[in-house]
């Protein structure tokens, strides 16, 4: 990644269409985000990605999607209500709010100079109403998390899927979080995406899971096409352990901004569920029919930000460069995005605009297996340019003799190397580059 920074990296986001800010024609609103044409194939490929790996190629994971609005004894039963803050204090001149444990001087504004006001915990649940009344028998919460919805689920999803522990329940979707100083683009904001998975198992059990999934998790970025050596695994120190969690660690990638967690692997226990059962009354224990032994099952939770790793990819992906190609020096922004995450996989360009109906076929029929365009416009230079900034890592140019030989030209974004395929084995061949 070369003189890459963040400022270079929305610069891109937005002319490119990956992310814009949200509400920006009246002046964008902070922590919130909308993803363009090319961001939302890029949080696909994601998502898909980790749901193939964590539920369609696994036989003890199945899925849910739970509403975004959930029962407020939900969180009342997991804590959040009562303990999921921040310690906030405010500047009394300037009005700006801060939190507490991010500044060093806890008396004088870093901004403005002014006198702070002592701390004072900070709820991060968006609360809004359900019903045509608006006062504390209508209180409801935006969720935190996605995980509690799985929890409260868990008698239901066991029931009907038939499934025997140890299993797992994975869900992807959006969570609310009233941050109070969103920052650095989207690693943190008020409005994400989280993809988590809760694995039930037998108490006896846990270190071997726990180990099992710290493991797994890490080897899905990398297998996303992320440089290994700017990943790592971080267990948390005993004193940054929730109380009910017997170990946890994290998955963080070395940012320009320093590592960062990017997904949390946790031992929780059978906290959640016990919690559950003393707040509903009901029973949520599990019968092991081969022991005849019933218990509450202790859970594995693997928690990943979906537009974390998307803005992972990025960081990691993006280059610039100087190139030689045609016999001239040139600059280029790259994003060597892996093909299998890859908004557009391959772009076809016709050599000549009287070349744009066969190419215009060709790109339909490759359309049938992978995400692809067609571009007319500009030189082939000004096109492969386009293209290298996108993350397509293959550009097919379909020229004159493609008519007589029924071949076309393939270049690789990387190694910028150019090779004639034949049109009949193209798609044999862009499914062998994109693994």
């Amino acid at each position: 990644m070369a003189n890459q920074n963040m400022e270079n990296l929305v610069s891109l986001c937005k002319r490119r269409g990956f992310v814009f800010q949200s509400s920006e024609i009246y002046g964008g609103i902070n922590g919130f985000w909308d993803y363009g044409p090319l961001g939302i194939e890029l949080r696909r490929n994601i998502r898909e990605s980790w749901w193939n790996r964590m539920v369609d190629s696994r036989d003890d994971i199945v899925g849910q999607d739970a509403s975004i609005v959930c029962a407020p004894q939900v969180w009342q039963a997991s804590g959040h209500i009562d303990h999921f803050s921040d310690p906030m204090v405010d500047c009394k001149q300037c009005k700006r709010r801060f939190r507490a444990d991010h500044i060093e001087d806890k008396r004088k504004c870093a901004e403005c100079g002014g006198e702070l006001t002592d701390a004072k915990q900070f709820n991060l649940m968006f609360k809004t109403f359900v019903g045509a009344s608006e006062d504390s028998t209508s209180v409801a919460y935006l969720r935190p998390e996605t995980c509690q919805p799985i929890f409260a689920n868990f008698k239901n999803i066991q029931t009907v899927s038939r499934l025997k522990v140890p299993f797992g329940i994975a869900q992807t979707g959006k969570a609310f979080r009233n941050e109070i100083t969103p920052r650095n683009f989207i690693f943190r904001s008020r409005e994400f995406e989280q993809m988590e998975m809760e694995f039930f198992i037998h108490p006896s059990e846990n270190k071997k899971w726990f180990e099992y999934w710290v493991n797994d998790r890490l080897n899905w970025f990398v297998d996303l096409g992320i440089n290994k050596e700017k990943l790592r695994i971080r267990p948390h120190e005993k004193d940054e352990l929730a109380h009910y969690a017997n170990g946890c660690s994290d998955v963080e990638y070395q940012f320009y901004f320093g590592w960062q967690e990017l997904e949390g692997i946790a031992d929780r226990s059978n906290y959640d569920l016990s919690q559950h059962i003393k707040h509903s009354g009901k029973d949520l224990s599990y019968f092991d029919e081969a022991t005849k032994e019933k218990f509450v099952p202790a859970v594995i939770e693997t928690s990943v930000g979906l537009d974390r790793t998307f803005l992972v990819l990025l960081s990691d992906a993006y280059e610039e460069e100087k190139i030689v190609e045609e016999g001239k020096e040139e600059s280029r922004i790259v994003l060597r995005l892996s093909p299998k995450v890859a908004p557009i996989t391959a772009a076809v360009f016709p050599l000549s605009k009287k070349l744009s109906e066969p190419a215009e076929k060709l790109e339909k029929d490759l359309r049938k297996h992978f995400r692809t365009e067609i571009d007319v416009s500009g030189s082939i230079g000004k096109r492969y340019r386009r293209y290298d900034e996108i993350g397509t890592p293959f550009a097919i140019t379909y020229d004159f003799d493609s008519e007589q030989d029924q071949c076309v030209t393939v270049r690789s974004r990387d190694s910028m190397k150019q090779e004639r395929i034949a049109i009949s084995q193209l798609r044999t061949y862009l499914e062998t580059q994109v693994g």
